[in-house]
């Protein structure tokens, strides 16, 4: 499956971004969203922001990475898809003191947390604090744990090849993960299963 002649979709992508997708629609729109502005972190292919683009042409989004690699491939795919909501890429390391952005008005993080350092979690709420001084909302897709239960035997095997990897990367605690977006003034909204033992976690500024 590809996007307007762009890359071929990576198999996860293409599998979780109608799901994401159903609950984006319902948050980050009018009414119950008033923003138009909306910064996608670690976007990697560029998949989902062309998706997202696409199906919530209200809206403006912006797709960074950190890799440049990962850039031009996102790159390719907004070019090939032309649309004009959705800008070129951003090079944006959450772990950087000042962002490329001035403001956003709800920042979206897809398969981040577990693949970098615990750094790089207090870093986007950081941000994000940052762009969204009054109100805003966070979301975040991808495993957790629920008070030590990773919710299936196949995370668990996940969360040790991870570590196997990587030693700073790892599923991390959804208790853990609320308590570092509580600190830069995010509150917890909503905790939905996904599939594949995945969940979405969306976070309101207080």
């Amino acid at each position: 499956m590809t996007v307007d002649g762009g890359p071929r979709a990576p198999a996860a992508a293409a599998r979780n971004a109608a799901p994401i997708l159903e609950i984006l629609q319902r948050i980050l729109s009018p009414p119950a969203f008033g923003g138009r502005q909306v910064l996608e972190i670690a976007a990697g292919s560029g998949y989902h922001a062309t998706t997202f683009a696409r199906a919530l042409p209200h809206l403006t989004w912006q797709a960074s990475d950190p890799d440049a690699e990962a850039r031009a491939s996102i790159a390719a795919v907004v070019a090939g898809a032309a649309l004009p909501n959705l800008p070129p890429p951003l090079a944006l390391d959450v772990r950087d003191s000042i962002w490329p952005v001035v403001k956003a008005d709800a920042v979206v993080c897809i398969n981040m947390i577990h693949i970098s350092p615990w750094a790089a979690t207090l870093a986007l709420f950081a941000g994000a604090a940052r762009l969204m001084p009054d109100a805003g909302i966070v979301v975040t897709y991808g495993p957790y744990a629920i008070g030590g239960d990773y919710l299936a035997e196949s995370n668990i095997a996940f969360d040790q090849s991870l570590r196997a990897r990587n030693s700073s990367w790892g599923i991390r605690d959804l208790t853990e993960v609320a308590s570092a977006a509580a600190e830069q003034g995010f509150e917890l909204d909503e905790t939905l299963r996904m599939p594949a033992n995945n969940l979405t976690l969306t976070f309101k500024r207080r």
